[in-house]
C-alpha cells in the first residue's frame, strides 16, 4: 500500500499544480480578485488577488481518490459528495462576494442553514450505516455511541467547517495546517483499519495542498476563498466521523480550534466590557499586530499541528 500512498500523493499534486497554474490567469482575466478587510491593514496590499483557488485543490484530490479508491464505499461516496456540496456553497460565496466587490457574500444564516442540513444528513447516515463507534485518543479503547453520534456530529461538522474558514487568514496558514492535518489523520486512520478509502483520499488532500501552497505562500498568488475553506473543513469533518475519529479533530486540529476559540472569547468579553483581550482575532491577527510575520506565524501553526498529530501516532509505534 506504501506504492499506492506514494502515486496518489504525488498525483494529486501534479494535478493539483497544473490546476492551479492554468486557473490562476483565469480568475484574474476574470477579475475575481479578493476583497481585502479594511481593518486589517497589513493586508491592503493583497487587495485583488485572485480567489476560488479551492477550486484546483479539491477537484485534484477528489479525482485522484476517486479513481484510486472508485465508489464501492458508500461512505466514501458520500464524504465525496459532502465536500464538493461545501464546494459549491463556498464558491457561490466567493462568487456574489465578488459581483458585490465586498466581504458579505451569502447571509449568515443562508450558511448555517446549509452547513447544519448537511450534518444532520450526514450524521444521520452515520447512524443508519452502523458508523457510530467512537475511538478514544490514545488508548484502543471504543465506545459505540448509536443515535448519540447524531447531535455528535452536527456539533463536530458545525465547529470543523467554521474553524477552517476562520484559519484562513494569513497567507499559506489555512493550506499548511490543513495539509499536515490531512496526514496525521491518514496515517492515523492506516494504522486502525489499513489504507483504505479514508486514508487515501486524507493523503490525495495532502498532496493537493503542497502543489497549492506553491502558489499560496507569502506573498500568495491565489486565495483559497471560502470554495476551498468550506470544503476542506467538510472533508475533515466525513474523514474523521465515518472512521470512528471524531475526537482527535481538536488535537490534530488544535490550531483550528483555537482561531475559533479566539473569535468568541473575544466578542464576548467584548460585548461585556467594551474592552478586547487580543489585538485582533482571530489570534492569528493579533501575533501578526504584534509584529510577527505571516512566514512565522504559519510554520508555528504548521509544527504545533504536526506534534499534536504525531503524539497520536505514538501508542501504534
Amino acid at each position: 500500500m506504501t506504492k499506492t500512498i506514494l502515486i496518489c500523493i504525488l498525483a494529486s499534486f501534479t494535478l493539483s499544480f497544473l490546476f492551479c497554474a492554468a486557473l490562476i490567469p483565469l480568475l484574474k482575466k476574470l477579475g475575481a480578485g479578493q476583497n481585502i478587510l479594511s481593518y486589517v491593514k497589513e493586508h491592503k496590499t493583497k487587495g485583488g488577488t485572485p480567489t476560488m483557488g479551492g477550486l484546483a485543490f479539491i477537484l485534484a484530490a477528489c479525482i485522484v481518490a476517486a479513481v484510486a479508491c472508485g465508489f464501492s464505499d458508500r461512505a466514501f461516496s458520500v464524504t465525496l459528495a459532502v465536500g464538493l456540496g461545501y464546494l459549491l456553497v463556498g464558491f457561490l460565496d466567493d462568487l456574489l462576494k465578488k459581483r458585490r466587490r465586498d466581504n458579505l457574500g451569502l447571509r449568515p444564516y443562508q450558511k448555517i442553514i446549509f452547513q447544519t442540513g448537511v450534518a444532520v444528513l450526514a450524521s444521520v447516515f452515520c447512524c443508519l450505516s452502523g458508523l457510530t463507534v467512537l475511538r478514544i485518543p490514545y488508548t484502543g479503547f471504543s465506545v459505540d455511541i448509536g443515535w448519540g453520534m447524531l447531535p455528535l456530529g452536527v456539533f463536530v461538522f458545525l465547529a470543523t467547517v467554521n474553524s477552517v474558514n476562520l484559519t484562513d487568514g494569513l497567507d499559506g496558514l489555512a493550506g499548511s495546517v490543513s495539509a499536515v492535518f490531512f496526514f496525521f489523520l491518514a496515517a492515523l486512520i492506516g494504522f486502525q483499519e489499513g489504507d483504505g478509502a479514508f486514508a487515501l483520499l486524507s493523503y490525495c488532500l495532502t498532496g493537493a495542498l503542497l502543489a497549492y501552497l506553491v502558489f499560496n505562500t507569502n506573498r500568495a498568488s491565489v486565495f483559497m476563498g471560502d470554495t476551498g475553506s468550506l470544503s476542506l473543513g467538510g472533508f475533515a469533518a466525513c474523514a474523521a466521523l465515518f472512521t470512528g475519529n471524531a475526537l482527535v479533530i481538536p488535537i490534530v486540529g488544535i490550531t483550528f480550534v483555537v482561531s475559533s476559540i479566539s473569535v468568541m472569547v473575544q466578542v464576548i468579553y467584548y460585548k461585556k466590557t467594551g474592552k478586547r483581550i487580543f489585538l485582533m482575532a482571530p489570534v492569528h491577527h493579533h501575533f501578526q499586530e504584534l509584529g510577527y510575520t505571516e512566514g512565522k506565524i504559519v510554520y508555528a501553526y504548521s509544527v504545533v499541528t504536526a506534534i499534536c498529530g504525531a503524539t497520536l501516532l505514538i501508542p501504534f509505534i
